[in-house]
């Protein structure tokens, strides 16, 4: 799952990323990788911190533009991107918005597809590490 993610982040990093002459060409792979580490945080933090009910309603009903799942992804990646790569903060918060929005837009449109890597039940699982306890709360949660 970590790989489809990166490699979701990958296709994805053109104008954000590869074509962008702010990040060096010798960085564009850590970057992709900053940038999909920043969305697998952001995920376990929701889940560790107990807000799967919110986690769920922010995939259910993705507004791109309200998302505070989105705000906090696109502030934790500009912040790396400063912190490790010296991207000025508000090139490093446009570069974010290029990149992880459209990510986790697709992200969240392929969560609702049963069949698919990234289905809400299998992403939440892989995430916390048990995919059966996962899908329980996940079953309790819509009965709720």
């Amino acid at each position: 799952m970590f790989e489809k993610l990166f490699t979701l982040v990958k296709d994805n990093a053109g104008m954000a990323v590869i074509n962008n002459p702010e990040i060096a060409v010798k960085d564009q792979e850590a970057v992709i990788i900053e940038a999909s580490s920043s969305i697998i945080e952001v995920l376990k933090g929701q889940v560790e911190s107990g807000k799967l009910k919110d986690l769920i309603k922010y995939f259910q009903f993705p507004d791109i533009y309200n998302n505070p799942l989105i705000h906090t992804t696109v502030n934790k990646f500009a912040n790396k991107l400063n912190n490790y790569y010296g991207i000025e903060p508000l090139v490093a918060t446009h570069v974010a918005k290029g990149l992880i929005t459209p990510v986790m837009q697709e992200l969240m449109h392929q969560s609702t597809e049963k069949n698919n890597d990234f289905a809400l039940n299998k992403l939440l699982g892989n995430i916390s590490g048990n995919t059966q306890r996962m899908q329980q709360l996940l079953d309790q949660l819509a009965i709720a």
